[in-house]
């Protein structure tokens, strides 16, 4: 009998999941179960992530927990890790299937061959041979919902840009993007799924559309326009691709909302130098100044990196003092890993652990402090808020337009409808709110 319960799980960054959810669509549109990833099932795929090593163990604790769950299950690993380590992968106890960028969108083409087979092949397949051999190199459109008020919608992947610490245009190859043709289709097949949120995602969507004569501000001024939209956001842009006229066309726009993801990386120019980014401190600032001139209330994320070889107590003190001095709403801290094959892996002077877990902290102390300052900005105000699905111990939330997190009492009537809610019951973990109405952007 031919198994026919898949279940996914995925890791690291919007893009894997987008991915996942087109992966796991195709399964069921082909008379697969699609099953939890805690349950028994006959086949589990799990969406590998190399960002940092932390990323690669949870990737491996994933493949021996399927494993234990049902030992008869074919497991296949796709993604960055399988992209960059397929022959470590391929020799996990379980592992059936390694496929790369390339490879998996043919998964399921690969796992019916497998099912098909009269007995299990003596040894796991692993279609990318080595590390580098294949270099992903197409764009495949990929877009989540059906378990979400929001879609997660891929408008590009790849990066040219060659960070010094980073291993992701070694994993994903180079830049490439879809079509604003094609991106409007998948927007418009969302919006007919009754998805209220549209994220527009990526490696490096600031990048969209230069091989195309293309760009992201043609995309977004289009997506616009598209009859029936509620709500777009834009995931995360570096700060030299975020143009002026990209902020201002979002703080007049009738759908992108006053929420911008930046990755900052570092406060300290040096340390910018040496981790090769494209920009210094002084045009992250305006950025930041722009966005805040045009839009008092935006939500603005930042992205650091803390103990990068060579960072001394003084370059963290000038990355500490600039976020300080920044009007972002909150951090996204990450502890500096050690990633093979990349310049930084090379450098001198390595940060010892106990001083990056301090600096961790104090950066993840300084973003409770800074998201708190700017849920108080917000007391008072009038916002629209977009109610999730889940239940958590009979409340659900939801988020503003700038990305404020809003909870009330459970009430399945209130799943993917977007409210006007008065924010004035602040506690620890976002607004609570018990007085709004039912309000519709599309009228």
């Amino acid at each position: 009998m031919i198994p026919k319960s898949i279940a996914f799980h995925h890791f690291g960054c919007k893009v894997n999941f987008a991915e996942a959810s087109t992966l796991s669509r195709q399964f069921q549109e082909n008379g697969f179960e699609v099953k939890n990833f805690h349950d028994p099932a006959d086949i589990y795929v799990i969406s590998t992530c190399v960002v940092t090593s932390v990323a690669e163990k949870k990737c491996r604790a994933a493949i021996r927990q399927a494993h234990a769950i049902n030992p008869n299950a074919r497991i296949a690993v796709i993604g960055c890790f399988s992209e960059l380590k397929p022959d470590k992968l391929s020799k996990m106890e379980g592992v059936e299937l390694v496929l790369g960028h390339n490879g998996k969108f043919r998964l399921l083409e690969e796992l019916t061959s497998l099912m098909q087979a009269d007995q299990a092949p003596l040894q796991p397949v692993c279609a990318v041979q080595a590390a580098g051999q294949t270099t992903p190199d197409t764009f495949i459109p990929s877009f989540s919902y059906g378990d979400r008020t929001r879609s997660f919608l891929k408008i590009q992947d790849g990066c040219d840009y060659y960070c010094t610490y980073c291993t992701i245009p070694l994993a994903r190859g180079r830049s490439r993007s879809d079509t604003i043709e094609n991106v409007v289709k998948n927007a418009k097949e969302i919006i007919t799924n009754g998805i209220r949120e549209i994220v527009l995602t990526g490696v490096n969507i600031g990048d969209f559309g230069r091989q195309n004569n293309e760009n992201f501000l043609r995309l977004i001024t289009t997506l616009d326009s598209i009859e029936g939209m509620n709500r777009i956001r834009i995931s995360s842009i570096e700060p030299d691709l975020l143009s002026n006229e990209t902020i201002e066309f979002v703080a007049t726009s009738k759908h992108f909302l006053p929420h911008f993801h930046i990755p900052l990386q570092s406060g300290c120019n040096k340390i910018l130098k040496a981790m090769h980014r494209k920009y210094n401190r002084e045009l992250y600032a305006s950025r930041v100044q722009k966005i805040k001139e045009l839009m008092p209330h935006a939500c603005i994320a930042a992205d650091v990196i803390v103990g990068f070889p060579g960072e001394t107590d003084e370059d963290f003190h000038d990355t500490l003092c600039f976020l300080e001095s920044m009007a972002v709403s909150y951090l996204h801290v990450f502890t500096y890993s050690k990633r093979e094959n990349t310049l930084a892996a090379k450098m001198e002077a390595p940060v010892p652990d106990g001083v990056k877990k301090h600096r961790s902290n104090v950066l993840h102390k300084l973003s409770d402090q800074k998201k708190q300052a700017f849920y108080r900005n917000n007391l008072g105000l009038e916002a629209m808020v977009l109610f999730e699905s889940d239940n958590s111990q009979g409340f659900m939330h939801g988020f503003t337009e700038n990305y404020i997190k809003v909870k009330t009492k459970f009430n399945p009537a209130y799943s993917n409808q977007i409210m006007k809610v008065k924010l004035e019951n602040l506690a620890e973990d976002g607004f609570i709110s018990e007085t709004f109405n039912f309000l519709d952007e599309r009228d």
